[in-house]
């Protein structure tokens, strides 16, 4: 069974990626996320099981659009707080032990490159072997420069009757500058982050060496709730397991690691050096992406989400140009990026920017704001429709630019097609709906004295909400 781990909110790639809406569901790599990537990776139903995703709940409709957008049928454990990935591969095992105490899981994480499906399958071959005999194995990357942002593993002797599968002799976190040369120079591999093991190996080894996290995780899939593909474990079991991550809770203590050298291509897209390195560099250093015009300028990485950058003259910069915020650094001093992004955050809150808000039924973005009015752009797809609601502290004006809406207000339901506009008045119980092929598109006026987005009374909801 493959498991793709989707938390974290990466954000050493700020402004593109964000805690709404971060780098494993953006479009960085050939056009398309790393999520979509890792998911047709493991498509073929002749040699995986439909996969089980393991996300934070606010996460789970980029989820679900991304599976619906590749057509895969997935189970989404829902993860009520991020609490690192020795938490998400316990809660997996938990779930998979339910359904076949036999079952063997393949732990992927989303936010990685893999261009080359072949040898990952030729990799993911030699590590079922020894899974199957009891081993937890990873995959280990061949080095290609003495990096301190990964973990390394030294390969000790051939594990007998699994062909290119070594055991673990030595597995280091992240070491010093100094000592990741050395562990090159002795022949190390990266530790990928990703592993192969059987469901009742990786609790075995849980209970022996972080036993909270074990028992938290059997205790919060026995008590899992739906709706449909959305399993959501409960916070109050899930929150109390102790946040570390599988590496040290298991794999630094384990005598049953094993490592396979990749046969692929591989890159963690943790940073935007990797990025850079991901989407090539020209033959002066230079990475771009997007509307981006560089000229005279060397060893830059330059990302454009949104508009046009045009960069002159420059050396050895990064910039990351979103819809609200631009990003400038010296590609020097990016190893201080994640404090130095906290430090933005706490002075500006990412609530109040200009972002792309993804719902179940489509998205909405806040287009301007001010004492007393906010201006939505909302899109609903098609055969989707808003909750049936009503606010006590707003009145809103939709005006349609696209499709034909299906609007209700009190007990009133009528076709509004582009151009015209609709007026909600304060207290109206109302519901916007697409019944057509194409998505509604609508401007929303909000006026009052309160706007906050809890200011929402549900009467009916086609996904089970209750909150947002």
């Amino acid at each position: 069974m493959p498991v793709i781990l989707c938390g974290g909110a990466g954000t050493r790639l700020w402004p593109l990626s964000r805690e709404a809406h971060p780098k494993q569901f953006l479009p960085l790599v050939d056009g398309r996320s790393t999520f979509t990537m890792t998911l047709e990776r493991v498509a073929d139903r002749s040699l995986f099981t439909a996969p089980l995703i393991v996300t934070g709940a606010d996460h789970r409709h980029l989820v679900a659009d991304a599976l619906r957008d590749a057509g895969v049928e997935a189970e989404i454990l829902l993860e009520p707080s991020p609490r690192d990935s020795a938490a998400a591969v316990a809660s997996a095992a938990a779930f998979a032990a339910r359904r076949d105490p036999q079952s063997i899981l393949l732990i992927l994480a989303a936010d990685h490159v893999v261009r080359d499906r072949a040898g990952f399958l030729r990799s993911v071959e030699r590590a079922r072997l020894a899974a199957d005999s009891g081993r937890i194995v990873t995959f280990g990357i061949r080095p290609t420069n003495p990096a301190t942002g990964f973990g390394y593993i030294a390969r000790g002797a051939a594990l007998p009757g699994c062909p290119g599968v070594s055991l673990v002799s030595t597995f280091a976190e992240k070491p010093d500058a100094a000592t990741a040369a050395r562990y090159v120079a002795d022949g190390y591999l990266w530790n990928s982050g990703n592993f192969m093991l059987g469901a009742a190996t990786a609790l075995d080894e849980l209970r022996r060496f972080a036993p909270a996290i074990a028992a938290g995780a059997e205790a919060a899939v026995a008590a899992v709730a739906g709706p449909g593909n959305f399993l959501r474990l409960p916070a109050a079991i899930f929150d109390a397991m102790p946040a570390t991550s599988f590496d040290y809770a298991v794999m630094e203590k384990t005598a049953l690691a094993a490592v396979v050298e990749a046969e692929f291509d591989w890159r963690d897209l943790g940073t935007w050096d990797s990025l850079g390195e991901v989407n090539g560099r020209d033959a002066a250093g230079n990475s771009a992406s997007g509307d981006v015009i560089l000229s005279g300028s060397r060893d830059c990485s330059v990302h454009a989400a949104h508009g046009l950058v045009a960069v002159l003259g420059a050396e050895n910069l990064l910039i990351a140009a979103d819809q609200d915020a631009v990003l400038v650094a010296t590609r020097d001093s990016l190893g201080s990026i994640k404090d130095f992004v906290g430090q933005v955050t706490r002075r500006k809150s990412e609530g109040e920017a200009v972002r792309r808000w993804v719902r179940p039924w489509g998205y909405y973005e806040v287009l301007a704001g001010g004492p007393g009015y906010q201006v939505k752009r909302i899109v609903c797809d098609p055969g989707a429709r808003l909750s049936l609601q009503s606010h006590r502290h707003r009145a809103e004006h939709w005006l349609v630019t696209g499709g034909t809406a299906d609007v209700t207000i009190d007990k009133e339901i009528r076709a509004v097609p582009t151009g015209q506009t609709v007026f909600i008045p304060q207290g109206a119980v109302h519901r916007l709906g697409n019944s057509a092929e194409d998505p509604v598109v609508i401007i929303e006026v909000q006026f009052g004295g309160y706007l906050g987005e809890d200011d929402i009374e549900r009467f009916d909801d086609d996904y089970g909400r209750t909150g947002k």
